[in-house]
Formats: structure tokens, C-alpha cells, sequence
């Protein structure tokens, strides 16, 4: 009888899931496994962390549902075998131990992903045992999409409209994992979800969140969005409207799976589903530019903007960190980060921009500290959003693209609901004068009760002056890369 194994990262379903049915169809015994890999783990600042309590309750819900499946189908149940320590040893470890032909498992992009993969292949082989990798994260992959002249695209839209062109009903079919199902092997007597303390780890604040976790969580979630989907252009840009999926984190680790809700937008249609389509699109387009650009985790995508002078300010990276710039709209994105690892999209783009172009503070700063809280943090995406910001990555805008953090205020959170949710100091604050409350007078600010200054800080810097010198920062890197 053939065997094998199947490396659950992240794709935490059992639906849908293409290793997970190559495997199947090859196999007469399937093995599940996940590795809590300490060569991520333990690079993580708190022993509280959002993403290891969303992963650890997604695997209980994936555990039951392999062991259910296998049953329906016939079988003798199937289930999750974890284990703690390094994947690049664990992998080859626990393949020779159940002695299966092949390890399957879908592919990452990222680069110290492709590093461990290509390790994990090495120590598999020298044992005798194969290793398959599938396509299952994004709907087009590396080459998939290409220019006429066979390069990768690096501005976005050009490559959305090749990508459109490209997609079909086979790239959006659904794998029927369940018809191989009863193929499961039961899990090794004794083998158990370890708690998360026993993996160095505490719970956190996801319950008090009401965040929905696992595949049930993602297709809750799903279902609701699918019901409003239709005002999804409209309401998406305003922060304190139920206008976006609040999908990116089951899309991170996937509890929800990527071809079904392509195809739910493509077969919807409308300006709701197309403009969330084109978001899908995104993530594909920033996964194909960190594949076929992998130096972009540490410098520029566009090699000009590596000589942009970003200030030494440490003093004003760590006021935007603790929502102290006196900017509302800012701090209140920082603390909705802060206080529940979740940010609104508009809100990504006001904060880094005010980072990078109000307070001159490199984007890497930010991407890291992104990095740490982020629920949904993706290194392609987040990587993506911020040299966007920044101006130094694929944008087909110039550099002189600035937010304005006042106007983006006025015109995404106008009646200041946002803000006053996260900014309870500023409850009292008029509308008028929520969006920039250092305008206020004496007697204004007595009337509310908000004194800027000792209530609520005064703005760090002045836009319009950190403008000019944005512009001055990237106008003399322009001139040098064109010899003034």
C-alpha cells in the first residue's frame, strides 16, 4: 500500500485543498501534520499573539473535520498530527517514521519559505521519500501571468487586465477532497492537540474580539459579506461602515479557500464583486512581484529609491507606534491595530503614508511593526502596501502622491464615528473640529473638555511643512538618478 504525508501551513481546511487531494488520489493512506515551527515562533516579540491563538483554534476545528470527513467517506477517521520544533527537521522525521512514499504540501512564496521547502525536499530525498508541491494560495502564480514579451508585469493594472483575460472556469475549480476522503489514515494512538501553553504560548484577547476562527469562522464571515457584497465599492473605504469581508486573515491562513470566493465574485458580478475581484487580484500581483522580486523584503523595488534620506526621528516613529502624532484618524488606526491586531484597508494607506511622507520615517519601520501586530500580516501584501506608500515599490502614481491625513479624515470618517470609537478623549470634540482638534480655541476646548496638549496631544508635525520636505527628499534623489 502506498502512503503519504500532507504538511497543512497555510491552508488550515479540509476543503478545497489541493495537496490535500493530490495526495488522496495517490495515496490508500493519507497523514495530516502541522509543525508549530519554532524557527518562526520563537522570532516573535510576545508570548501573546493573535495569529498562534487563531492557528491553534483553526487546527481543533481541522482536526475534527479530517477526522469527520474520513468517516462520511467510509473510512476509519482521519485527524491532525502536530508537532513543535522545526519543520525542516520535524518533516523528514515524522515522514520516516510513518514511512509514506511522498510528502505533499502547497506552496509558499516567501523567500525563507522557499529556503525551508527546498531543505525539507533535500533531507526527504536523501532519505528515499518524494516531495510534491501544488499551486492553492493564489488563483495565478510566478509565470502564470506575463507580459507579451515574457517578463513579469510591475504595474498593477496592466497585469489585472491580463489576469482577467487569463481566468477561466478551470482556475477557480474546486478540489472534491471529499470523494478521496475515506483514503485518511487515523491519527497514531495517543496523538493530541498540545495546548498552546505547551507550545510556550497564552491565550489572548480573540474571544473578547468576537473574531470568528477557523473554517467555520471564515465561511460565517463569508456568508455575511456575500449578503452586502453588492455596496462593497461604495462602503469600502470608510472605517466605521461594515463595508469590507474582514476575510484577510482566514485568506492568510486559509480557512477559507481562494478559488471559491474568485469564483463567488466572478460568477456575482456587478461593481461590488468586480471592485472586490480587483482585490483578490491584488494579493496574486504583490505575491507574483515578491517571487520574481525577492529583494524587495529589504530594499526598494524601483533601485533609484534606496537613496532616499529618511530621518533618523525615533522619537516620532514611536509616537505614531503608541498613537501619539495628534493626528486622529492616525492615532485612532494605531490603536484599533493595537488593541485588536485589525486595520482598515483606507486606514493602511493614511498611516503609512503619514509615516513615510509626514514624519520621513523609513517604510521598512513600519512594515515591521506591521509585521508584529498585524492579525492578517502577509509579507507579500504588507510588503506591497507599504513601498506603495512609500512611493519606492509598483505604483504607476509618482512620488509626490501625499495624503493629506486631515482630508483623508474629512472624507473617509466625516462625522468622526471612527474616531471617537478609538479616541474616547475626543467623544466630546464637535465635528467641526474632530478631524484636526488642535484648531480648536481656548474656549472650545474648555466647552468639551478636551485641552490639547494635556488631554489629547498636539500635532507632531505640520503636514504641510512635512509635505515640502517629502517633496524635497524625493525630488533630489530624482535629480541625481537623472544626472541634475
Amino acid at each position: 500500500m502506498s502512503s503519504a504525508l500532507v504538511w497543512f501551513r497555510r491552508d488550515l481546511r479540509s476543503f478545497d485543498h489541493a495537496a490535500l487531494y493530490h495526495a488522496l488520489r495517490f495515496a490508500d493512506r493519507v497523514h495530516c501534520v502541522f509543525v508549530f515551527d519554532t524557527a518562526i515562533l520563537d522570532a516573535l516579540p510576545s508570548r501573546h499573539d493573535r495569529r498562534v491563538d487563531f492557528i491553534h483554534a483553526s487546527l481543533a476545528e481541522l482536526d475534527a473535520a479530517l477526522d469527520a470527513m474520513a468517516r462520511a467517506a467510509g473510512g476509519a477517521g482521519g485527524g491532525l498530527i502536530v508537532r513543535h520544533g522545526r519543520a525542516e527537521d520535524e518533516i523528514p522525521r515524522l515522514a520516516v517514521a510513518l514511512g509514506v512514499d511522498k510528502v505533499f504540501a502547497n506552496r509558499d512564496y516567501e523567500p525563507d519559505a522557499i529556503v525551508r521547502d527546498s531543505r525539507v525536499a533535500q533531507a526527504l530525498a536523501e532519505a528515499g521519500i518524494g516531495y510534491e508541491d501544488f499551486k492553492d494560495q493564489v488563483i495565478f502564480e510566478r509565470d502564470e501571468v506575463l507580459t507579451q514579451t515574457g517578463k513579469p508585469y510591475s504595474v498593477f493594472t496592466p497585469y489585472k487586465n491580463a489576469w482577467l483575460k487569463k481566468l477561466d472556469d478551470f482556475n477557480v475549480r474546486s478540489y472534491a477532497v471529499e470523494k478521496c476522503a475515506a483514503h485518511l489514515a487515523p491519527k497514531p494512538a495517543g496523538e493530541t492537540l498540545p495546548g498552546l501553553a505547551e507550545i510556550g504560548f497564552a491565550p489572548t484577547n480573540l474571544a473578547e474580539l468576537n473574531m470568528p476562527v477557523g473554517m467555520s469562522g471564515g465561511k460565517r464571515l463569508f456568508d455575511d459579506f456575500a449578503a452586502r457584497i453588492e455596496r462593497y465599492k461604495r462602503a469600502r473605504d470608510f472605517p466605521a461602515v461594515k463595508g469590507v469581508s474582514y476575510l484577510s486573515t482566514h485568506l492568510r491562513f486559509g480557512t477559507v479557500s481562494i478559488r471559491q470566493l474568485a469564483a463567488h465574485a466572478r460568477a456575482r458580478g456587478g461593481e461590488g464583486a468586480e471592485t472586490w475581484l480587483s482585490e483578490l487580484i491584488w494579493r496574486d500581483f504583490y505575491h507574483q512581484i515578491l517571487w520574481h522580486h525577492p529583494q524587495v523584503v529589504e530594499r526598494a523595488f524601483r533601485p533609484e529609491y534606496d537613496a532616499v534620506k529618511w530621518d533618523d526621528a525615533p522619537e516620532l516613529f514611536v509616537a505614531w507606534c503608541e498613537a501619539r502624532t495628534g493626528y486622529p484618524i492616525v492615532d485612532a488606526a494605531m490603536r484599533q491595530l493595537n488593541q485588536t491586531g485589525y486595520m482598515h484597508n483606507r486606514l493602511r494607506m493614511i498611516v503609512a503614508s503619514f509615516l513615510t511622507k509626514d514624519l520621513g520615517v523609513d517604510w521598512r519601520l513600519g512594515e515591521r511593526y506591521f509585521a508584529v501586530h498585524l492579525n492578517d500580516y502577509d509579507l507579500a501584501a504588507n510588503n506591497g502596501g507599504w513601498q506603495w506608500a512609500a512611493s519606492t515599490g509598483c505604483d504607476a502614481q509618482p512620488w509626490f502622491r501625499i495624503f493629506n491625513p486631515v482630508t483623508q479624515s474629512e472624507k473617509f470618517d466625516p462625522e468622526g464615528r471612527f474616531i471617537r470609537r478609538y479616541l474616547p478623549e475626543l467623544a466630546r470634540v464637535p465635528d467641526k473640529f474632530i478631524h484636526a482638534p488642535w484648531t480648536m480655541g481656548g474656549i472650545d476646548q474648555t466647552a468639551c473638555r478636551t485641552k490639547i496638549g494635556v488631554d489629547y496631544p498636539g500635532p507632531v508635525v505640520d503636514h504641510a511643512a512635512a509635505r515640502e520636505r517629502t517633496l524635497q527628499r524625493f525630488g533630489v534623489v530624482k535629480n541625481d538618478a537623472q544626472g541634475g
